[in-house]
């Protein structure tokens, strides 16, 4: 399989996807350097991660094997233990609101996900579907990149259209390795397994309203003066 809802931002210095999909040690190998991958961003939860493993070498992983150039980073956001419950997640604004809480409570993760991009490093950026929590650390890269709030909606509305495949795949995945998760648990009628341009609308507006400036926002989450203008040189 791969890494799904893959896509190139800020210049190609940011990808963003999904969870590498049964990928083995060679695959994982030709998938890096198929993609000039210096850095891997690791959103999931500890749980989340065990299911599906980057097979990589790293202190958690030790006999795992691929370039030892390629750095892994695990930076887990638990969205089942910040700033409200995914089953409360009805409507878009839900969605978006959703968003803005993960940011109020953990700005920190957010800058530390985006720092070796600053640092310079071709990064891979993902979670589990490549959605919600990519989705968020997207959206501030791309706008502290200098791109424009519509280029956040478009990117984040593109990960509609992969959804059936990804949502496919993880409910193979976790029927494997959990046999017993709800069939429900995948539905795409869910809004919290949606993308639409209205959450990532709510997240903006809000985040302008809380935050106001991007890059001001990311030196007080953790990022020097210097990262954030690296952060800002091309789209």
């Amino acid at each position: 399989m791969a890494v799904l809802n893959l896509r190139a931002l800020a210049g190609g210095r940011i990808l963003r996807g999904s969870q590498p999909f049964g990928l083995d040690a060679a695959a994982t190998s030709g998938f890096l350097a198929e993609h000039g991958i210096q850095a891997i961003v690791d959103l999931r939860s500890e749980l989340e991660r065990s299911l599906v493993p980057w097979l990589v070498h790293d202190a958690d992983a030790p006999a795992a094997v691929v370039p030892p150039a390629v750095e892994l980073i695990n930076n887990p956001l638990d969205p089942n233990a910040v700033a409200g419950s995914l089953q409360a997640v009805e409507t878009a604004e839900d969605l978006g609101e959703l968003y803005l809480g993960w940011i109020r409570i953990r700005p920190e993760w957010v800058a530390d996900a985006l720092r070796p991009v600053a640092s310079g490093k071709r990064t891979l950026i993902h979670c589990s579907l490549g959605k919600d929590r990519t989705g968020v650390v997207s959206a501030v890269g791309l706008l502290a990149a200098g791109g424009t709030e519509d280029q956040v909606v478009s990117d984040y509305i593109a990960t509609t259209a992969n959804l059936p495949d990804v949502l496919k795949v993880m409910a193979e995945t976790w029927r494997l390795s959990v046999p017993s998760t709800p069939a429900e648990y995948f539905s795409p009628d869910l809004m919290i397994l949606q993308s639409p341009e209205a959450a990532i609308r709510h997240f903006l507006a809000g985040f302008a309203q809380e935050f106001g400036d991007v890059r001001g926002f990311l030196r007080e989450a953790g990022l020097t003066a210097v990262e954030v203008e690296s952060l800002g040189n091309g789209t």
